[in-house]
């Protein structure tokens, strides 16, 4: 059993499900200690939703810093009956490890902690700091997880310049995708008021379903932008709408329409959200008095191009897996976005993602050692690069 895979089978045994961490950032903190880092707790949150979330740093931040960052919370397992063995009891079958998190994310963590030993003991005064920002609330909310670390470093100016996020990005073999950028998520709640009335008498009624269905036509029409390089158009989907008392014989008086936006960089929130209200307007939806519009922005777009940190990773796939990486923007949203607020080269990179959040999630074994060497070359890439 090599080291990654038994620091792995430790963080799968905790069940940390959100906004649990079950010591997995104390179990990481200490083997980082050792090697000299400063780390940090730092929480947040309600009681009865408290986060935990670990900063820790090796070096003075006066060097390029390069951050390695993830969650140790996994999404909850759903019936436990359902797996093939119990999810916090990491298991091999198939040259497969078993269990909640082994893919999404506690492999990549472990092989991150490894490669950062690995490289600490070749190189006992590297030309960088390394860092890891961790949190047990990114599955959740994500209100008091990452965001709120990048909050405080942003307070207290301290120097990112790289960061890779552990995410499961791979598709067939580690290292055969990485994601470079996020689109941004926008949320809107658009309900529609009518005149609730029998149905037999519409003139004394104002149906407000029939009121939104030719802006939600056309909403579902709209080509937003064309996407650009690196990212595919915006989209617009609606998730749900809720009408109606259950009656047959009932105009309602409202409609809720829950709708989403994933957005490129060609677009931004606030133009998005200008033109719906216009669209509204043009099908006759006025004023307060005609709908209400409450919109969430989930997150922005971020992007990072090639350059120094995307440079880096794909040679170090290249060294290690033999093979050239995809670039890549699909998939939801990561901590990722909160990260490039405050890092100027945000990637992602894990192992593969087949399997995350699903019954007996697992990971091959023989993908576990090839991302622990990838993220050592990269930090070896990264060294050379700041010595020149």
């Amino acid at each position: 059993m090599t080291e990654t895979l038994r620091l792995a089978e430790e963080l799968i045994a905790r069940p940390s499900v959100t906004p649990r961490d079950e010591g997995c950032q104390a179990l990481i903190a200490a083997r980082l200690e050792r090697l000299g880092f400063v780390c940090e707790t730092i929480e947040s949150g309600p009681a009865d939703f408290r986060v935990v979330n670990l900063w820790a740093r090796l070096g003075t931040g006066q060097r390029p810093t390069l951050v390695f960052a993830g969650h140790t919370d996994v999404v909850p397992t759903g019936p436990v009956t359902a797996w093939a063995s119990d999810p916090f009891v990491p298991s091999h079958r198939d040259g497969k490890l078993y269990g909640r998190g082994a893919s999404d994310m506690k492999t990549s963590i472990a092989a991150m902690v490894v490669a950062c030993e690995e490289f600490v003991a070749a190189n006992p005064n590297p030309a960088i700091d390394i860092a890891f920002l961790l949190t047990s609330d990114e599955e959740g909310p994500a209100l008091d997880g990452t965001v709120v670390v990048c909050n405080a470093l942003q307070q207290r100016g301290e120097r990112l310049d790289w960061c890779i996020v552990g995410e499961p990005t791979s598709v067939e073999r580690t290292g055969d995708m990485i994601k470079n950028g996020r689109r941004g998520t926008l949320s809107g709640k658009l309900t529609v008021k009518g005149i609730q009335g029998h149905i037999a008498y519409p003139h004394l009624a104002k149906n407000p379903i029939h009121l939104a269905a030719p802006a939600l036509a056309e909403l579902a029409a709209t080509v937003w932008d064309a996407g650009n390089h690196y990212f595919p158009p915006t989209s617009w989907q609606i998730s749900n709408i809720h009408g109606g008392t259950g009656a047959s014989n009932v105009i309602p008086g409202t409609v809720v329409i829950d709708f989403n936006f994933r957005f490129s960089t060609e677009s931004t929130p606030e133009g998005l959200q200008q033109r719906v209200v216009e669209l509204l307007q043009r099908h006759g939806l006025q004023s307060e008095a005609d709908f209400d519009l409450q919109w969430t922005l989930g997150g922005r777009p971020f992007l990072t191009p090639p350059g120094t940190l995307v440079d880096a990773v794909r040679a170090a796939v290249r060294d290690e897996a033999g093979m050239e990486t995809i670039l890549s923007t699909t998939g939801g949203t990561s901590d990722g976005r909160f990260i490039a607020q405050v890092c100027p080269q945000v990637i992602e990179l894990g192992p593969p993602n087949a399997t995350i959040h699903k019954i007996d999630e697992h990971v091959a074994v023989a993908d576990i050692e090839p991302l622990k060497n990838i993220y050592r070359r990269t930090l070896e890439q990264l060294a050379v690069q700041a010595r020149t």
